[in-house]
Order: C-alpha cells, then structure tokens, then sequence
C-alpha cells in the first residue's frame, strides 16, 4: 500500500505546464506523465483535428494510469482530458460525448493552473497568438468553476510557482489515502 496523489497540471499554452510538471517531479523524487498531445503532432506530422480529440485524451489517461507504478507519493500530469475539452470547444465548436464523459469521469487531488504571465512563445502546434492564450485561461478557469472543481493559480517564475505548490501538495499528501497497485 502506498499513498499517490494525483495533480492534475492545467493551463493555455506557453504557461509553463510541461516545465512546472517535470520540475515538481525532480523535487518529489517521482515522475510526471507529459502531454500525450506533443507526441501525437510529432508522430503523426500534423495537428490533431476534432476526430482525434477523444483517442488524445484516453492516451493521456492511460500513460498517467501506466505511471502510478512508478509514482513517489505524487503523480504529475501535464493536461487532462478537461484541458483537451476546452480546446476542442474553441477550435472545434463542442467535443463529442466519448470526450465529454471522459473529462467528467477521471479525477484528480488537486488541480494547479499556470497562469499565462510570461512572454508567449509558439509552440508548433495549432495554438497561435497571446489573445488566444488569454481566452483559453479564461475558459478553462470557467470550465473548473462550473464543475466546482478546487485549484490553484500559480503565478511567476517556476521556482515561485514551486514554491506555491508546495503547501498544497503537503496539504493532499497528508489527506491521501493508500492504494494497492495489486
């Protein structure tokens, strides 16, 4: 039996997920599961397009059920289906039910959000400009509080963002029940 906290690490992007995630697993001794997405335009040579939405969400959840294995105490995810939702509602007018269900259905101890205060930078995929990085925060911070979801902004540089999280992560660890991996 062992205690394993799932966080759930959201944001628009050029916000520092993927940074804060695999930061935080330095820190804590464990491992973070990145952004399924990445791989996807890299492997497949194209952005995703709203048929792939829900295979890309199902991915990540699968690769964060695959590492809690190797989890220290904390898994940390780099995105969830919830962020995968948001952007399939902005670039695709709605997202399916398969998605939908799956954005409802897989949970998390706490949620960080990164909030967009740094220079915005192109990351090759079909997110474009500073204006679309602002709309998705604030989308995605309506999106958690329609569904009552609790989270956290984390503001500034990472080792600010670190230090923020720290007493939250404290916080759930101690709060966590144990698991069996059996």
């Amino acid at each position: 039996m062992k205690r394993c906290v799932r966080v759930a690490i959201l944001g628009a992007e050029s916000s520092g997920k993927s940074t804060l995630a695999a930061a935080l697993a330095e820190r804590h001794g464990s491992v973070w599961v990145p952004e399924y997405l990445r791989e996807f335009v890299e492997t497949q040579g194209r952005v995703p397009v709203a048929a792939d939405q829900y295979g890309i969400a199902r991915m990540q959840v699968e690769r964060e059920a695959a590492a809690v294995a190797q989890a220290r105490n904390y898994l940390f995810c780099d995105t969830t289906p919830l962020m995968t939702l948001v952007y399939s509602r902005h670039y695709f007018a709605g997202a399916d039910a398969p998605l939908a269900a799956l954005a409802d259905a897989t949970r998390y101890d706490v949620t960080l959000v990164t909030a967009p205060d740094s220079p915005w930078v192109a990351d090759g995929l079909q997110r474009e400009s500073e204006a679309v990085r602002q709309l998705i925060y604030r989308y995605l911070l309506d999106e958690l509080d329609a569904r009552g979801i609790a989270y956290h902004v984390l503001h500034d540089s990472l080792e600010a963002r670190l230090e923020q999280a720290a007493p939250l992560l404290r916080q759930a660890l101690a709060m966590a029940p144990a698991i069996s991996l059996n």
